[in-house]
Protein backbone atom coordinates (compact mmCIF):
# COMPACT_ATOMS: atom_id res chain seq x y z
CA UNK A 1 0.00 0.00 0.00
CA UNK A 2 2.83 2.39 0.89
CA UNK A 3 5.98 2.64 -1.19
CA UNK A 4 9.13 4.40 -0.04
CA UNK A 5 11.75 5.39 -2.60
CA UNK A 6 15.19 6.50 -1.46
CA UNK A 7 17.87 8.53 -3.17
CA UNK A 8 21.05 10.37 -2.29
CA UNK A 9 23.47 7.68 -1.22
CA UNK A 10 27.03 7.62 -2.39
CA UNK A 11 30.70 7.90 -1.55
CA UNK A 12 32.06 10.79 0.47
CA UNK A 13 35.28 11.59 2.29
CA UNK A 14 35.41 11.80 6.06
CA UNK A 15 34.19 15.18 7.22
CA UNK A 16 31.92 15.58 4.23
CA UNK A 17 28.15 15.67 3.92
CA UNK A 18 25.36 13.80 2.20
CA UNK A 19 21.61 14.16 2.14
CA UNK A 20 19.34 11.17 1.83
CA UNK A 21 15.79 11.54 0.58
CA UNK A 22 12.82 9.26 1.09
CA UNK A 23 9.67 9.90 -0.92
CA UNK A 24 6.45 8.20 0.09
CA UNK A 25 3.59 7.26 -2.19
CA UNK A 26 1.12 8.71 0.33
CA UNK A 27 0.94 11.82 2.43
CA UNK A 28 3.52 11.62 5.17
CA UNK A 29 0.87 12.90 7.57
CA UNK A 30 -0.82 9.53 7.19
CA UNK A 31 2.34 7.85 8.52
CA UNK A 32 2.66 8.05 12.27
CA UNK A 33 6.45 7.80 12.43
CA UNK A 34 9.12 8.00 9.76
CA UNK A 35 12.77 7.35 10.28
CA UNK A 36 16.09 6.13 9.07
CA UNK A 37 17.78 2.90 10.05
CA UNK A 38 21.23 1.74 9.07
CA UNK A 39 23.05 -1.55 9.01
CA UNK A 40 26.82 -1.75 8.83
CA UNK A 41 28.77 -4.92 8.06
CA UNK A 42 28.87 -7.15 11.10
CA UNK A 43 26.42 -5.02 13.06
CA UNK A 44 22.72 -5.09 13.85
CA UNK A 45 20.34 -2.70 12.20
CA UNK A 46 19.94 0.40 14.32
CA UNK A 47 17.60 3.35 14.38
CA UNK A 48 19.44 6.53 13.43
CA UNK A 49 16.72 9.17 13.50
CA UNK A 50 12.95 9.45 13.54
CA UNK A 51 10.23 12.04 13.17
CA UNK A 52 6.58 11.74 14.13
CA UNK A 53 3.64 13.10 12.21
CA UNK A 54 3.51 15.80 14.87
CA UNK A 55 7.10 16.82 14.19
CA UNK A 56 8.87 15.36 17.21
CA UNK A 57 12.37 14.08 16.44
CA UNK A 58 14.76 11.64 18.03
CA UNK A 59 18.35 10.65 17.27
CA UNK A 60 20.79 7.95 18.14
CA UNK A 61 23.53 9.20 20.42
CA UNK A 62 26.15 8.35 17.81
CA UNK A 63 24.74 10.86 15.31
CA UNK A 64 23.30 13.54 17.57
CA UNK A 65 24.61 16.94 16.56
CA UNK A 66 25.73 15.71 13.14
CA UNK A 67 22.57 14.38 11.50
CA UNK A 68 19.24 16.14 11.05
CA UNK A 69 15.94 14.61 10.02
CA UNK A 70 13.42 16.88 8.35
CA UNK A 71 10.41 16.74 6.07
CA UNK A 72 8.74 18.48 3.17
CA UNK A 73 5.09 17.53 3.36
CA UNK A 74 4.29 19.07 -0.02
CA UNK A 75 6.69 16.59 -1.61
CA UNK A 76 5.80 13.65 0.67
CA UNK A 77 9.51 13.50 1.43
CA UNK A 78 11.65 12.98 4.50
CA UNK A 79 15.33 13.88 4.48
CA UNK A 80 18.36 12.88 6.46
CA UNK A 81 21.07 15.52 6.34
CA UNK A 82 24.36 13.94 7.35
CA UNK A 83 27.25 16.24 8.23
CA UNK A 84 30.73 15.61 9.58
CA UNK A 85 30.58 12.07 8.30
CA UNK A 86 32.88 9.47 9.77
CA UNK A 87 34.02 6.11 8.40
CA UNK A 88 31.93 4.52 11.16
CA UNK A 89 28.83 5.92 9.43
CA UNK A 90 29.41 3.60 6.48
CA UNK A 91 26.30 1.45 6.15
CA UNK A 92 23.22 0.74 4.13
CA UNK A 93 20.59 3.25 5.17
CA UNK A 94 16.91 2.31 5.07
CA UNK A 95 13.94 4.63 5.16
CA UNK A 96 11.18 3.36 7.41
CA UNK A 97 7.58 4.32 8.04
CA UNK A 98 5.28 3.07 10.75
CA UNK A 99 1.53 3.28 10.45
CA UNK A 100 -0.52 2.37 13.49
CA UNK A 101 -3.38 0.03 12.69
CA UNK A 102 -4.32 -1.05 16.21
CA UNK A 103 -3.72 0.37 19.64
CA UNK A 104 -0.88 -2.09 20.24
CA UNK A 105 0.54 -2.75 16.78
CA UNK A 106 1.63 -1.07 13.56
CA UNK A 107 2.60 -1.77 9.98
CA UNK A 108 6.18 -1.18 8.84
CA UNK A 109 7.17 -0.01 5.38
CA UNK A 110 10.73 0.07 4.08
CA UNK A 111 12.71 1.79 1.39
CA UNK A 112 15.04 -0.15 -0.85
CA UNK A 113 18.21 0.85 1.00
CA UNK A 114 20.94 3.33 0.11
CA UNK A 115 24.65 2.62 0.39
CA UNK A 116 26.60 5.33 2.18
CA UNK A 117 30.36 4.89 2.15
CA UNK A 118 32.65 7.26 4.04
CA UNK A 119 36.32 7.00 3.17
CA UNK A 120 39.10 7.91 5.58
Amino acid sequence: QVQLVESGGGLVQAGGSLRLSCTASVSIFSLNVMGWYRQAPGKQRELVASITSGGSTDYADSVKGRFTISRDSAKNTVYLQMNSLKPEDTAVYYCNAKKFVLATTHTNYWGQGSQVTVSS
